[in-house]
């Protein structure tokens, strides 16, 4: 996306997927509640919660991926430490 105000002032915002590491998440929550936390921040593209294979019970930890990488940014920013019952989420640009 390219911006300019005028002839003299132009610059570029680089919106690059952006893969977000969640854990800490209560074992009822699902993709629907996790993807409603990050809503707030930006267009949430896809959101999955890792579950035992054999259970299928949910590990307590997911994904989420933002196109824009500013409103992670925030995102991360925001959750990163916030207390949901029992738990506290950590939330980290997944490597």
């Amino acid at each position: 996306m390219t911006i300019s105000f005028d002839a003299s002032i132009t610059f570029t915002i680089r919106l690059t997927l952006m893969k977000i590491f969640v854990a800490g998440l209560p074992p009822d929550m699902d993709e629907s509640e996790l993807e409603e936390f990050f809503e707030k921040y930006g267009k949430v593209d896809s959101v999955s919660i890792a579950k035992d294979r054999m259970t299928k019970k949910r590990k307590g930890f997911g994904f989420v991926e933002m196109s824009n990488s500013l409103q992670a940014r925030t995102a991360i920013q925001t959750l990163n430490g916030l207390g949901i019952g029992r738990n506290t989420l950590v939330v980290k640009e997944a490597v």
